[in-house]
């Protein structure tokens, strides 16, 4: 199981991919918006925020978020470091129910640019 320290060092890792990327997935990942990512095996939830091609975690919460992000992940630890390092397709895992992803119908339309 993920530990708490390393679900953040793949956010950051994500947050890094994010920056580098180029075209419509660079305007994608550019949106300003707040962003929760529930870790559902460590009962704790990343609060922060996605602006400028970069996700800054502003805090870490024990249980489920207090307020609704606008964009909301739901995800096992193992999942979240699976899916950054590239060992779980986002999409599958998506469809399949492993990885829940919440967010206005326009912002699911530029994300999607990202997968």
């Amino acid at each position: 199981m993920a530990t708490i320290e390393e679900c953040r060092a793949a956010l950051e890792k994500l947050s890094d991919n994010m920056q580098s990327t180029e075209g419509d997935v660079r305007a994608a990942a550019a949106l300003d918006r707040s962003v929760s990512c529930r870790i559902t095996d460590l009962d704790v939830t990343f609060v922060g925020r996605m602006a400028d091609g970069r996700i800054v975690v502003h805090d870490t919460l024990q249980g489920p978020p207090r307020e609704k992000a606008q964009i909301r992940l739901t995800m096992s630890g193992d999942d979240l470091v699976a899916l950054v390092d590239g060992g779980l397709n986002f999409a599958k895992a998506w469809g399949s129910g492993r990885v829940k992803l919440e967010a206005g119908l326009r912002d699911l339309f530029q994300l999607r640019k990202l997968l």
